[in-house]
């Protein structure tokens, strides 16, 4: 037996319509749903719809763009359904998120009991309210709790507007929220990161900052923007979005690369994160690889555990989208995907274990079993 993997995408604008749509493409999936849909829709009402449509664990969140069979996407709901006797779905709602750490503790339990005498591997999709600012605290908490467990996952978006976004869970749509939905399964999976962006020699220390509000103040005792600015030869009037993209700031952290990308400068030279950062840490302005030799090699090097993956659920940061579309090179970036059979959405950061990080796209590759 394999792994029945039904995917479907609608833009219609009418979310009972919409829904209707997906359940004909979708059919009745055994054991999951799993679903990004543009913020554009009538929250309430979308939610209704899915409840009363569907049987199965039903899991999603709003999105800043999907990925799908062509590609990036935007606007519409993308969904997949998933029906396999060996692989079963089990949702836990997190709110609110100033109560990660009890909640990361009951779930921990509960997965421990579930789990009893299971001989099925578990891995972990964790999805977020993405202007919540809660995403370290609870990233950290589950996989210090679960024991290690694989997690990967990303923030919920809504097109930029930073108003408001929102996981679902079981009929309703929730801000100051997250979902955790564990997955157990016989099927081979591999869980994977990846970002083109590396540490550099361009060395700066953050030396004032207030972590709650992800605010960079100093860099080097000095006005963030004028010491980034410095660093990369520019001046504080030159800075942008644009920049930032292309030099975000990275950490190392046992070897490996992790992105703390600058979301604004403030007219004081601090600058918002879109990762939460601590004084005293080392940080580089990082230099920017080639994307595609990246995203080659990272797949190559999934598929020497998964040969050939059935589903690769994705979670792309959605200033790597920005970054493609200003190069010109989202289209081949989106067959790309779509061609390794990648689905999901544009995100407003993304988790990895315990660590909640930007600019990366984090992934779970599945085999079809058989």
């Amino acid at each position: 037996m394999t792994l029945v993997v039904s995917r479907a995408y609608t833009s219609e604008p009418d979310p009972a319509r919409a829904v209707s749509d997906l359940a004909r493409s979708l059919g009745a999936p055994s054991s999951g749903v799993l679903f990004f849909a543009s913020p554009s829709y009538d929250s309430t009402a979308l939610a209704a719809a899915l409840e009363r449509t569907f049987t199965c664990p039903v899991v999603g969140c709003t999105s800043s763009g999907q990925l799908g069979p062509t590609g990036f996407q935007r606007g519409g709901i993308t969904a997949v359904g998933l029906s396999y006797p060996e692989l079963t779905l089990t949702p836990h709602l997190v709110t609110p998120l100033s109560a990660s750490a009890e909640r990361a503790s009951e779930i921990a339990r509960a997965v421990q009991e579930r789990r009893v005498g299971s001989t099925r591997r578990p891995f972990g999709l964790l999805l977020v309210d993405g202007l919540s600012l809660g995403e370290e605290r609870l990233a950290a908490a589950l996989y210090q709790a679960l024991g290690d467990m694989p997690i990967i996952g990303g923030s919920a978006g809504d097109d930029l507007a930073f108003q408001r976004t929102a996981v679902y869970h079981q009929g309703q749509f929730l801000s100051d929220a997250a979902v955790f939905t564990l997955f157990e399964t016989s099927l081979p999976f591999a869980t994977f990161k990846l970002q083109h962006f590396a540490t550099s020699d361009r060395k700066v220390v953050v030396t004032a900052a207030n972590p709650h509000e992800r605010l960079v103040l100093e860099l080097n005792g000095e006005p963030a923007a004028d010491v980034y600015a410095e660093v990369l030869g520019l001046k504080r009037s030159e800075l942008g979005p644009g920049v930032f993209s292309r030099h975000p700031l990275v950490l190392q952290l046992a070897g490996d690369d992790y992105v703390r990308s600058i979301q604004k400068m403030h007219p004081d030279g601090s600058f918002s994160l879109f990762c939460a950062i601590d004084e005293g840490v080392v940080l580089s302005v990082g230099d920017c690889l080639d994307a595609l030799d990246v995203l080659r090699g990272a797949f190559d090097r999934v598929s020497g555990v998964v040969a050939d993956p059935a589903l690769v659920l994705g979670c792309d940061c959605i200033l790597r989208r920005l970054e493609f579309e200003e190069k010109g090179m989202d289209r081949r970036v989106g067959e790309f995907l779509a061609e390794r059979s990648v689905l999901g959405f544009s995100t407003y950061g993304e988790q990895y274990n315990g660590l909640h990080v930007n600019q990366t796209f984090t992934g779970v590759a599945i085999g079809g079993g058989g």
